[in-house]
């Protein structure tokens, strides 16, 4: 299972415009659409999850596309250090 990262999202993006734009690539296990807490907008960004050979092939096909009127940058999610842990320098 792969998770993909979606930056630039715009703010009119829904959950299922998503699932739906990324359901052409395979199997959409799930999207995740990030809110702010407070006020329940958007943030611009969400993940998703696919499974590896789907969302290699769903970033090769849809970074730099638009939707909604913005180009979506499209990454493979890099795993959060846990709370407290030691970063390694770059």
């Amino acid at each position: 299972m792969t998770t993909i990262f979606v930056g630039n999202v715009s703010f009119s993006t829904t959950e299922q415009a998503l699932h739906e734009l990324f359901g052409q690539f395979g199997t959409v296990q799930s999207v995740t659409l990030v809110t702010d807490r407070d006020t329940g907008q958007s943030r611009g960004f969400a993940f998703i999850e696919m499974a590896n050979s789907d969302a290699s092939r769903a970033i090769g096909a849809l970074n730099g596309k638009p939707l909604d009127g913005r180009p979506l940058h499209l990454k493979e999610a890099q795993e959060r250090a846990a709370p407290g842990a030691a970063r390694r320098p770059p």
